[in-house]
């Protein structure tokens, strides 16, 4: 079997313990896996925000971060990030650096799916407009950072449950918005 549709499962303290195929871990009793979320902005300081396709398995027609993914096997987590901005938005990014690299989360859809990841959080920059592929992405905004943020704080359930995770840590740290508060 090749990696290439394979994730890496892990123990509860982060460590590999061996894989499995992709399409075979997202269901009503999903192992802990490793995956990463990336929030990519433009050079006048926007945020990309992507709606999930309507066919995606989970969490469909959601709003969410720019984009998410698994690392295959042994593959460079900045090699993921890149292969799946071309895959997903038809994007090349650069300045990719890790944020939060301790995100983990578990949370279940309407359908009972659960995502069960230990997540690394990463920014990334892109000078090119998204081409979205369809099977990924119905949708996408470039929107100011401060615009998300409200977002998370106002309607919640409009967005995937990562994010709004995300989007609180990446407050808290400074990494987005105006910060932490006071």
């Amino acid at each position: 079997m090749t990696t290439d549709d394979l994730v890496t499962l892990l123990a509860e303290d982060g460590s590999p313990i061996g894989t499995a195929p992709r399409a075979t871990v997202h269901t009503t009793d999903t192992p802990l896996h490793l995956a990463f979320s990336c929030y990519l902005t433009d050079g006048e300081g926007r945020l990309l925000m992507s709606r999930r396709a309507l066919e995606k398995r989970t969490w469909p027609g959601v709003w969410t971060n720019s984009f998410c993914g698994h690392p295959r096997p042994e593959e460079d987590v900045t090699a993921a990030i890149a292969r799946h901005a071309r895959h997903e938005l038809g994007l090349e990014v650069s300045d990719v650096r890790c944020v939060l690299p301790d995100f983990r989360y578990r949370a279940v859809d309407a359908s009972g799916v659960v995502e069960n990841e230990i997540c690394p959080v990463y920014l990334a920059t892109t000078t090119q407009e998204p081409a979205p592929n369809p099977d990924e992405v119905v949708e996408y905004r470039w929107v100011d950072a401060r615009s998300a943020v409200q977002a998370v704080q106002t309607a919640p359930w409009a967005l995937s449950p990562w994010m709004v995770e995300q989007v609180e840590q990446l407050v808290a740290g400074g990494f987005l918005g105006d910060g932490p508060p006071g």
